[in-house]
């Protein structure tokens, strides 16, 4: 009979290097301490680079090694060069994370609005992973998308391009499970929502600063929440660990739901 793994040994991401983007705070914060934890050697990815050295002072102990890069992500050749700085130490793990949550009235969206939306949600997911399967393709690895409920269910007015670029990254997952999963890629997306996230309380703030009608529509959306209340990013950063380590070995072009229910109220 086959030894079964423990259950520590199924979560333990030890001998394994994980990229995060957006990990100097909110989801992606919270998804660095907990492969921390589980003893991944870090490569912290933000524009933030302050927000980067406090998060790699606060997991100093947890991590055997954490590398922070201040990339623009919404720029080609930053992530070409983030990558030629990894030559030969690439990661078993990426995770895209990062990404831009802005209002904007479809009738007014310009070049402009698309591009930089398009670019940072979208087109930075699909280069990120361009770069880890051609550099992997005899490895393989884990890749773990992040997208949104709005793709699937929207709910909030004046988000058209914000979820187009999310079904993008969607899209992109599917089908890169479906053309690489031979080549032993494991390739996910996590599908948030009602995460209490700064960058969240910063969009509340300014509804309830700018656009009063939406209240209505803040209430709304908790009130659907079978589970009714929002969540912490630490609630996504959990279900992150187990699509990174062997818990989910035979988890595969999955959209995983990480929403208090929404999706199916």
């Amino acid at each position: 009979m086959k030894t079964l793994q423990t259950l520590s040994e199924l979560v333990s991401l030890k001998g394994k290097k994980a990229l995060i983007t957006g990990s100097a705070a909110g989801i992606g914060k919270a998804m660095a301490y907990r492969f921390a934890e589980a003893g991944a050697i870090l490569e912290l990815v933000d524009m933030n680079r302050e927000g980067l050295k406090t998060v790699k002072k606060e997991l100093s102990q947890l991590a055997p090694e954490i590398n922070i890069h201040k990339v623009d992500i919404s720029k080609k050749e930053q992530i070409d060069a983030l990558w030629e700085h990894l030559e030969g130490e690439e990661p078993d793990i990426l995770v895209n994370n990062a990404g831009v949550f802005p209002f904007k009235n479809f009738l007014d969206v310009d070049d402009a609005f698309l591009k930089k939306v398009m670019d940072i949600n979208l087109n930075s997911a699909f280069w990120m992973c361009h770069h880890m399967i051609g550099t992997r393709l005899k490895k393989g690895g884990v890749i773990i998308n992040v997208g949104s409920i709005e793709a699937i269910l929207p709910f909030e007015k004046e988000l058209s391009v914000y979820n187009v670029s999310k079904i993008g990254v969607i899209g992109l997952t599917r089908a890169l499970a479906k053309e690489f999963g031979n080549n032993g890629f494991r390739i996910n997306v996590i599908i948030p929502g009602g995460i209490i996230t700064p960058g969240t309380k910063a969009v509340a703030k300014e509804i309830t600063q700018l656009k009063l009608g939406l209240i209505k529509t803040g209430l709304e959306f908790k009130t659907r929440l079978p589970i009714n209340r929002g969540g912490q990013p630490d609630e996504v950063a959990r279900m992150a660990l187990v699509l990174a380590s062997d818990l989910s070995s035979y988890v595969h072009g999955a959209l995983i739901p990480v929403d208090g229910g929404f999706l199916s109220a």
